[in-house]
């Protein structure tokens, strides 16, 4: 193909795409979850959305979460479109267009650390999800957050027909092997939604609308309007098995090293236990649990240490209990020793467990904690899905955090492994 034939093709597919409300599945409702996600933002965010084409979730960006957006897009008629939207909105002091390439960021657009919050709906694919991560992440302010939608595998077996149309686009990898590519990366994961059907039907709908109705004659149209007919028909007839997946990742601590807790961390555990609360009561549990194997989950018990070769600093357990008969996961206990409290570690090792939780397929964890500390996991009262323990605590107090969306939430009462006494 010649480079003027690849022109003529680029300009007709954005032809067929302009005036489309989405360049890629989505939803309002699915940017306010992956928000809720993300936890408090300050009080005038500043956002960083990465090919942002015409621009749905900047403009609710800056409307409902108050945030400064920088919007960035190759194809300028795109970012006229956000400019006059924001304008006619009221919000033209509150998104800047800045024409650019998402895999050059540079200059005085993009400083390290200069936004709380970047946002990439469908775009990370140009450049490749596993570089997106590597590459964006020095643009995060500390405490900032990564969100990302990418095309995924939703089954173990996708057919030769759907692994060959998409291999010719990215290279598409499970929900879950997504999930472990950022954790890997240095990151934690706030939270993954698989998108519904209806995200889709946003983007396809509209964009099925134009196809009918574009004109075939024109230049380089008869092979968008032929890429697009085969994109429309591989979704019908293979969809269940892909989807678009929301990703919710934060840098991890790097003042703290976390890991798997090793035999030879026991001593050190059960002291950092021990120290962290007013009785051996706790100390006493982990040793119990750890000797129970209808409890013991391998690797999903953590350790933070101040440096590679550092002592423990802070730990936490999560073991088998039972909502009913379905498993879910105790979050119990969560200690720092009292040395290093208030400097994240006890931070640092909770959302590590969650993040091993995740990896293994978990869906649901428990915790019987404090109501300011735990929500910033997450957390929410039990009581919303009909949860509750075999005793008697403040409904506040007893959370769960739903980490697989897709699975049905058991409803009952806890069972706690024996060694809980409850």
């Amino acid at each position: 193909m010649t480079d003027h034939d690849h022109a003529v093709r680029t300009e007709a597919f954005f032809s067929l795409h302009h005036g489309l409300p989405r360049q890629s599945p989505g939803s309002d409702a699915t940017v306010r979850r992956l928000l809720e996600f993300a936890g408090p933002l300050p009080r005038r965010p500043r956002v960083l959305d990465l090919g942002c084409g015409p621009g749905r979730a900047t403009l609710l960006l800056a409307a409902e979460a108050g945030a400064e957006v920088t919007a960035v897009d190759l194809h300028q008629p795109f970012l006229d479109e956000l400019r006059a939207e924001a304008d006619a909105r009221g919000l033209g002091d509150r998104v800047r267009t800045v024409r650019a390439d998402m895999a050059e960021l540079s200059g005085p657009d993009f400083p390290d650390g200069s936004f709380d919050l970047v946002w990439a709906e469908g775009s990370a694919y140009l450049i490749g999800f596993d570089t997106a991560l590597r590459d964006w992440k020095r643009l995060l302010a500390p405490g900032g957050s990564l969100v990302v939608t990418e095309c995924a595998w939703t089954t173990d077996a996708p057919t030769a027909e759907a692994r060959a149309f998409w291999e010719q686009e990215t290279s598409m990898r499970p929900v879950a092997a997504n999930t472990e590519a950022a954790v890997a990366a240095g990151y934690h994961a706030l939270g993954v939604l698989v998108q519904p059907d209806s995200d889709w039907d946003a983007y396809y709908v509209p964009l099925a609308e134009h196809v009918a109705g574009a004109d075939a004659s024109a230049p380089g149209m008869a092979w968008a309007l032929a890429a697009t007919r085969e994109e429309l028909a591989m979704r019908r007839d293979h969809g269940t098995e892909y989807g678009y997946a929301g990703y919710v990742l934060r840098p991890a601590d790097p003042r703290w090293v976390v890991r798997p807790e090793t035999a030879a961390d026991t001593a050190a555990v059960h002291a950092v236990n021990a120290a962290a609360f007013p009785t051996p009561d706790e100390a006493v549990l982990v040793d119990a649990l750890r000797a129970d194997p209808a409890a013991w989950l391998p690797g999903l018990s953590r350790v933070a240490t101040d440096g590679p070769d550092g002592e423990v600093a802070a730990y936490a357990l999560l073991t088998r209990c039972r909502v009913g008969d379905a498993p879910a996961l105790a979050l119990a206990p969560v200690a720092t020793a009292p040395e290093h409290q208030r400097r994240g570690a006890g931070q640092a090792v909770v959302r590590a467990v969650l993040d091993a939780a995740r990896l293994r397929g978990e869906s649901l964890v428990l915790v019987l904690g404090h109501p300011a500390y735990y929500p910033r996991f997450g957390f929410v009262p039990a009581s919303r899905y009909g949860i509750r323990p075999g005793f008697d605590v403040p409904d506040e107090a007893m959370m769960a955090l739903v980490l697989d969306e897709s699975a049905p939430v058991p409803r009952g009462t806890i069972r706690y492994p024996a060694a809980f006494g409850v």
